[in-house]
């Protein structure tokens, strides 16, 4: 495969060249990394990542292909990846397209043969920031004016483009390694959830049902009224606040229908997106990390039991310590010391910030999804 320039533009003032390949043209987002020695293709169709490029500290990308069944949505929401070396055969007997291919067809741009140790230092040391890369565009000042004149990704309402239009049932269990599908979800327990879907990852809702749950799932612009009338009648026993993209802060009638629900008592458990709007509806805004945290190598200490997980992170955003005054800190990052999980004193609210459906990612804190099957 022929692969072309790419000219890049940071707003810090790095002008950089490259090569593409994937989606062709100009496109425009903030610049994270992310530590996570596999698992791309997840990582690439998380709708957390909608408005980012993607940069990959595992220098060697691409060499076991992709497939539809590794999807965690129906696209590729990042606006594009860097990748330090790309592997475009792939090796594996459960691939059916490469990489570049994968891109191409969601239009999400891939860029390699550039020294991602070097990008990823500049994120640790001077935090995440915009940019835009073109394969057409090769004038450092047009890139620039270009730049200027596109929105920032704290501006964009991410989550009406990444969630679902219409509810729906998901029916899927998790993922068999022997039989190499997805098992059926078996609602066995007799009772039933919400999911909100702000750009829920599709392993999420396989997790929930391996529980035994039943589980709706619904778009973002939800009535908190119709929730509550539908717990009260028995119809439902809770709600669950999904991952996604952009700046919490931004989502403020989804958080006048959380608060509604949060009056009513109604049973809710939030994870990443899910867990920073709890907070909010509670009084408490978020804030912006230096430089997120985003990778499947983060330990975490579980307060209650004091053991150490190692856990999935995506988010740049994070709930305050005043939480604290209303909620007992459940998870703590141990990298960093910033709350990873929480239970409200006065509700039956729980809400963690890692990822513990581990897609990808370690298995360590799947019990997570039982728990909360389990105060239903």
């Amino acid at each position: 495969m022929m692969l072309k320039p790419v000219w890049i533009y940071l707003e810090n003032g790095v002008f950089l060249e490259a090569k593409s390949f994937g989606f062709e043209g100009s496109r425009t987002g903030e610049i994270v990394f992310n530590t996570s020695m596999s698992g791309y293709q997840e990582i690439m169709s998380d709708p957390s990542y909608a408005g980012q490029f993607v940069v990959f500290t595992m220098p060697e990308i691409g060499i076991v292909g992709c497939n539809d069944d590794d999807m965690e949505s129906q696209s590729i929401h990042a606006s594009g990846m860097f990748v330090r070396s790309l592997n475009e055969i792939p090796s594996n007997f459960r691939a059916r397209e490469n990489l570049p291919s994968l891109l191409k067809k969601h239009d999400s741009m891939g860029i390699c043969e550039i020294d991602t140790r070097y990008l990823t230092k500049m994120i640790r040391d001077g935090g995440p920031q915009m940019m835009i890369a073109s394969t057409e565009v090769s004038d450092k000042e047009t890139l620039k004016t270009m730049l200027k004149n596109s929105p920032r990704i704290e501006e964009v309402n991410y989550i009406e483009q990444v969630g679902t239009k219409k509810s729906y049932l998901h029916v899927k269990g998790v993922w068999n390694a022997e039989t190499q599908s997805y098992n059926a979800a078996h609602n066995n327990l007799g009772k039933k959830i919400v999911a909100v879907d702000f750009g829920i990852k599709r392993n999420i809702l396989n997790e929930l049902c391996a529980t035994g749950l039943e589980v709706e799932v619904i778009p973002h612009d939800f009535s908190a009224d119709e929730i509550i009338e539908r717990y009260k009648r028995g119809e439902i026993h809770g709600l669950f606040l999904s991952n996604g993209p952009g700046d919490p802060l931004i989502l403020k009638k989804e958080v006048a229908q959380i608060s509604k629900l949060i009056e009513a008592k109604v049973p809710m458990f939030g994870i990443c997106l899910g867990h920073q709007l709890l907070s909010i509806a509670h009084g408490h805004p978020t804030y912006k990390l230096k430089f997120g945290q985003h990778g499947g190598n983060h330990p975490v200490k579980n307060t209650k039991t004091n053991i150490v997980e190692i856990t999935a992170q995506n988010h740049n955003y994070n709930v305050p310590e005043s939480v604290c005054s209303i909620a007992k800190v459940t998870h703590i990052n141990l990298f960093d010391n910033t709350i990873e999980g929480l239970e409200y004193n006065d509700a039956p609210i729980f809400s963690v910030q890692h990822h513990p459906e581990a897609s990808p990612g370690p298995h360590e804190s799947k019990y997570i999804f039982q728990e909360f099957a389990n105060r239903l």
